[in-house]
């Protein structure tokens, strides 16, 4: 994610796809799916193919409008004549598919679906914005525009009576509010839903293909994955969370997706210390994401992938100063 992102294309099959010469389709249909990728920071079709298919399982409905969001992504920033390789490494096209999907789920009414849409093609534009912007302090821009954009949008409901809200999201006063810890978790579930919730995902037949999309795309991302969603749980649950939250792996994605940025995908020149600051980083995700839910309960908003953008960008912003970190 991000303008400087470092790719990864362990196992990639780039030379085996058909190029662009054998059609705009193709070259459309295969940057859309790394735009799906880019949410976990992979430049993979293969890999976009495979979270497709594990959205598609937990819902057709979803699965369509993740496609779309995609190709709308893609569509948007090829026609504002943004640059080929960007665009082609689904760089601008990772916002779209979080907004289009989160705004389906978290709006209702029969024309969610086109407000949704709209969404994707606002979050292309507002990528390349910010691209811009953090290209000066060289800090990846990350998922920070879906966050606001789609953040921003739930907000107007409550004063733009065209746009409906979910009746899942509800603002919650703090001083009622009572921590449940009670209830037994499932630690295999939990694990593999973490990975699943990056996508909003609580289906452990997802998780698993999820998984298989990361490992595909590299043995090292993979196994970074696990370990983020592993140390998410354990550290979740030392520190007294919810059972119900933990088992539903909504502190272990932000986690993973952290570890993953933070020790492969802008560890920047060689740190044996990668690895540790990603491990400290990814457990730091469990408390900010406590602390940022709580935030909003007043506001009835989901943290979405804010922990994850806070505490990469921690670090990474620390390394201008402590290479070593």
């Amino acid at each position: 994610m991000g303008t400087d992102q470092q790719t990864l294309k362990d196992g990639e099959f780039v030379n085996s796809l058909p190029s662009v010469k054998n059609g705009e389709f193709v070259h459309l249909f295969t940057a859309s799916l790394k735009g799906i990728s880019q949410v976990i920071l992979i430049e993979n079709a293969i890999s976009g193919l495979l979270i497709l298919i594990a959205i598609t399982i937990e819902s057709y409905y979803l699965g369509i409008i993740t496609l779309l969001s995609a190709i709308i992504g893609t569509l948007v920033a090829k026609a504002g004549g943004a640059d080929g390789q960007s665009i082609n490494q689904g760089l601008l096209g990772y916002n779209s598919v979080l907004t289009g999907m989160a705004l389906v789920l978290f709006l209702s009414g029969p024309y969610r679906w086109i407000i949704a849409l709209a969404g994707a093609a606002i979050a292309a534009v507002f990528s390349a914005t910010m691209n811009h912007m953090m290209k000066r302090i060289e800090i990846p821009t990350l998922t920070f525009p879906y966050i606001i954009l789609t953040w921003f949008i739930l907000l107007s409901t409550y004063k733009l009576n065209g746009i409906q809200l979910s009746s899942d999201l509800v603002p919650q006063d703090l001083t009622h509010w009572k921590l449940n810890i009670g209830g037994e978790i499932n630690l295999l579930n939990g694990i593999l839903d973490g990975i699943g919730q990056v996508f909003f995902l609580d289906n452990l037949i997802s998780g698993i293909i999820i998984f298989i999309a990361v490992f595909f795309a590299g043995i090292k991302l993979g196994t970074y994955s696990v370990v983020g969603s592993v140390l998410a749980l354990f550290v979740a649950y030392f520190l007294g969370g919810e059972h119900t939250l933990i088992g539903l792996g909504l502190y272990g994605y932000n986690a993973i997706l952290t570890i993953i940025a933070v020790s492969s995908v802008f560890k920047g020149e060689p740190n044996r210390f990668a690895l540790l600051s990603g491990i400290l980083a990814a457990c730091l995700t469990v408390p900010i994401t406590a602390g940022l839910s709580t935030f909003l309960l007043p506001y009835g908003l989901p943290a979405l992938t804010m922990p994850f953008v806070l505490c990469t960008w921690l670090v990474l912003s620390a390394r201008k100063i402590m290479p070593n970190l």
